[in-house]
């Protein structure tokens, strides 16, 4: 195995308590290839990724299928969310700390200085909405 950075190649972790290498992350496209790779894993498999970032999104996302894991690694970035009964929650994450986006929550970030955060996605039937 040659060490790989996480920035491009994510990897699932399926069943067994295997990880999977995945291909290079080449855009939204990638997504669904990620699904068909792993769909028999079902909603128990986990992508984890990590992304750099410089500005705000410009998209929200919900994973309907399972909780996500978001770290902030360094930088600082405030995370929002939107709860099924339309309530919004932000809350701004500092090097080393973590928030979960509960399965069918819509969530977005808002980044002020660069960033990089790690995330552990039940990916399964992830849904995305312009901001």
């Amino acid at each position: 195995m040659t060490a790989r950075d996480l920035r491009t190649y994510p990897v699932h972790l399926g069943l067994g308590a295997k990880v999977a290498d995945q291909p290079a992350f080449t855009g939204m496209d990638w997504y669904a290839a990620y699904g068909e790779r792993t769909a028999a894993d079902g909603k128990e498999g986990r992508l984890v990724s990590m992304y750099d970032f410089s500005t705000s999104w410009d998209s929200w996302e919900m994973h309907p299928e399972g909780d996500e894991l978001v770290v902030c690694l360094s930088g600082e970035m405030t995370l929002i969310q939107e709860y099924p009964d339309g309530r919004l929650h932000s809350e701004t994450l500092q090097a080393g700390q973590y928030i979960v986006n509960p399965a069918g929550v819509w969530h977005t970030a808002d980044v002020s200085q660069p960033v990089s955060a790690l995330f552990v996605t039940a990916g399964m039937g992830t849904q995305g909405r312009p901001r």
